[in-house]
């Protein structure tokens, strides 16, 4: 099909300016989307500039708690142990008074058993019986603990056997025959251990 020699240039003409405009169009949109990209990108950029002060105000809250915490530890751990420290001295000191009371309880012993003896008890007797029962009280309520038991299995971590009488063989082993002198436990613990004589 044969164009007429104007309308061919007229259609060519028609064909450059649209493609013209189509480049032009394509310009203009890519500008305009980098134009919009760019204002999001400086949005984000501006929330994580903001952002970065409250994340390092948190995480130096955090650091600033677990020190306090360690250091709240470390407090309650110091005053358990000066509490426990205090508490070994004050035993320490009441078990050194009461070691040197031993041989006054001797002698209140010893007084005791001749107060025994005797059938007429005077009031200087009832007296020294009562104060020695009133002194071994208190003590005994702050931890003192007496060893004078006989006929007890002789266990020498308590027992000082002194001396030693044959048995019958009926007792099945060493046996406590006869508490020479007390001994005397403290919280629990030794402190003198029982003269006594044994049998077996």
């Amino acid at each position: 099909m044969s164009w007429p020699e104007g309308a061919y240039h007229r259609k060519e003409g028609a064909d450059a300016a649209e493609a013209e405009a189509g480049t032009d169009a394509g310009v203009g949109k890519d500008e305009g989307d980098t134009t919009v990209n760019g204002n999001a990108n400086g949005g984000a950029a501006a929330v994580a500039a903001e952002l970065d002060p409250l994340l390092a105000a948190l995480r130096e809250r955090d650091e600033y708690l677990v020190a306090l915490q360690r250091v709240q530890a470390d407090y309650e751990n110091y005053r358990k142990r000066i509490a426990r420290q205090q508490d070994e001295l004050a035993a320490r000191a009441a078990a050194g008074l009461v070691d040197k009371l031993l041989p006054v309880l001797d002698a209140l012993d010893l007084a005791e058993a001749h107060l025994n003896e005797t059938l007429d008890l005077t009031d200087d007797g009832k007296a020294l019986r009562a104060s020695r029962a009133q002194l071994m009280d208190i003590l005994s309520r702050e931890g003192l603990e007496r060893i004078d038991q006989a006929g007890v299995p002789f266990d020498p971590t308590i027992h000082d056997a002194v001396a030693h009488s044959e048995g019958d063989g009926s007792e099945g082993g060493t046996v406590v025959e006869e508490v020479l002198r007390s001994g005397y436990r403290w919280k629990g613990q030794e402190l003198r251990a029982a003269m006594v004589r044994v049998r077996g």
